[in-house]
């Protein structure tokens, strides 16, 4: 079933044409893959989908329902959690503090029982706690849960971003550059992370990420644009063999040796 319905979206900033047409599906349960090379406009389109832009041209359609133009909380509440390319962490506060901090508004009970510390918002607090904790065990980051945000190695600091947008409950999450700043392990890790948010967690995943190793082993299919157009889309194998895709990479001089693909960038 489709969870994501991208219809040839447009948008112009004075008079730059940031994306032309770019048109995609995204069935639930999936890990989609959109890459391309720097400014090819992934992540407006990630700020087209959750609000942060009205698209120009074409519409954004989620879970049956048109949410194009909406404001960026109301669709965070109807099940689209994202992270940010630039880290946005509360950096001088804890690791847990992080993750709680992005619960859903009137999580707590209100004003009054927060004033009042009423034994409702006590409760809501300890079941608040729990979860953040269940979030920072899945992604390896409970042992830090005290630790200022700030003091985070870059990766680290990466995953928690991707714990705060799980705090919300999302049934589709989009990771802008998740693997940016890890090493080649800490980018294995990231694979199992990814496929068990879907595997366990039931959540359809779109990412973001010039990282081809982690795109070409955790992705089902994989969307190409290139200044703002579509230039391929399909399953990691067709597209790691596009001659369109390969020249987007490695310029227009590439003559399809064997050699060298997008994977080997990384």
């Amino acid at each position: 079933m489709t969870l994501l319905e991208v219809n040839g979206i447009g948008k112009v900033f004075g008079g730059l044409q940031a994306l032309r047409g770019v048109t995609f599906n995204v069935e639930e349960r999936q890990i989609f893959g959109l890459i391309g090379p720097n400014g090819a406009g992934k992540s407006t389109l990630f700020n087209v989908i959750t609000g942060v832009y009205r698209p120009d041209a074409g519409n954004v359609v989620f879970a049956g329902e048109d949410i194009s133009g909406l404001k960026p909380a109301v669709i965070a509440a109807r099940g689209i959690g994202r992270t940010f390319q630039n880290i946005r962490l509360f950096k001088s506060m804890t690791v847990e503090q992080n993750v709680m901090a992005a619960s859903p508004a009137g999580s707590l009970g209100g004003l009054f029982h927060a004033v009042f510390r009423t034994l409702s918002h006590l409760d809501d607090e300890k079941r608040l706690r729990r979860r953040a904790y269940e979030l920072l065990e899945l992604l390896n980051l409970s042992g830090v849960r005290y630790e200022k945000a700030g003091s985070l190695p870059y990766g680290s600091q990466r995953r928690l971003e991707v714990a705060r947008a799980l705090m919300l409950d999302p049934k589709l999450l989009l990771l802008d550059e998740p693997a940016a700043g890890m090493n080649s392990q800490e980018a294995l890790e990231l694979n199992r992370q990814i496929r068990f948010l879907r595997d366990q967690l039931n959540l359809t995943v779109v990412l973001v990420e010039h990282n081809m190793s982690v795109v070409m082993n955790v992705c089902d299919t994989i969307h190409v644009v290139d200044h703002g157009e579509t230039i391929a889309h399909g399953t990691p194998a067709l597209v790691r063999e596009d001659p369109k895709v390969l020249a987007a990479y490695l310029g227009k001089e590439y003559r399809g040796t064997n050699n060298t693909s997008p994977e080997a960038q990384s």
